[in-house]
């Protein structure tokens, strides 16, 4: 797929024609592509980035939102399948972590090959994940909005921005919310998973359980700062991390939910 065709699912805001490899990130619940716009910046010059648009918000606002995970993985798998001439990573957050795992399984179980690899970051592994029901309340959903600090406090206080927004924010935090995900390895690609050490929504051994969804290789990576790490002091270290990664594509240790290496 030619990065200059447009899809309503993806956007490229640094095209690199000459990349030998793309690194799809899948945004966090209440997020949106622009987010992202810096770490897509600051990829090494060999890597194209691109971000998953969900509906219903920027560009796509006059969408519908998706308020349940098949709704939303599977015309998303579908644009995906187009990114097939060169290698491709998922890099999904909090909630687009569910969603690029969600949407690596069904590629998979399609046989498609794709992505090499999936990061997923600041979500506890399938089976530690709990049910949650702050979708039904607005104050309790806009007050976990600003706890989890993905969005400058600035701007949180703008006129109107709640009642544009919230619409959105529960439409995502019911996909959350209603999502059961499977619990056995159904991931044959290798693993990263990365967490901020103080999340109050992700610890090590919520991290580390991601081991058992793949029977491929696992690694962890923690990175100092709360839920929302990637956009604060650690974002350079994250930058770096994924670098490495990317342009050496090393083999890694696998750990296990008690945190011991089996090689």
């Amino acid at each position: 797929m030619s990065t200059d065709v447009p899809s309503p699912w993806l956007r490229c805001y640094f095209p690199r024609p000459g990349a030998v490899r793309r690194l799809v990130f899948f945004p966090h619940g209440g997020g949106a592509a622009s987010f992202y716009r810096p770490l897509v910046r600051d990829l090494p010059e060999g890597v194209e980035g691109m971000v998953v648009q969900y509906p219903g918000r920027e560009d796509r606002l006059g969408e519908p939102c998706c308020t349940d995970m098949p709704g939303l993985v599977e015309p998303l798998a579908k644009a995906l399948t187009r990114l097939d001439d060169k290698p491709v990573w998922f890099f999904g957050h909090s909630m687009g972590a569910s969603v690029a795992h969600e949407v690596t399984r069904l590629l998979g179980t399609a046989g498609e090959a794709l992505p090499e690899r999936l990061i997923v970051s600041g979500r506890p592994g399938p089976a530690r994940q709990r049910p949650d029901d702050k979708h039904l309340d607005d104050e309790q959903l806009w007050a976990d909005v600003c706890r989890l600090g993905g969005t400058d406090g600035r701007l949180l206080q703008l006129p109107g921005l709640r009642e544009m927004t919230l619409p959105m924010l529960r439409a995502d935090y019911r996909l959350v919310g209603t999502y059961r995900p499977g619990t056995g390895r159904d991931l044959s690609v290798p693993l990263s998973v990365c967490y901020g050490t103080e999340d109050p929504e992700v610890d090590a051994a919520d991290a580390a359980a991601w081991a058992e969804a793949s029977s491929a290789q696992t690694e962890l990576a923690s990175f100092p700062g709360g839920h929302f790490y990637l956009r604060g002091p650690a974002r350079e270290e994250l930058t770096h991390w994924l670098a490495q990664r990317l342009d050496g594509h090393p083999r890694h240790a696998h750990t296990d939910p008690a945190g011991r290496n089996r090689g």
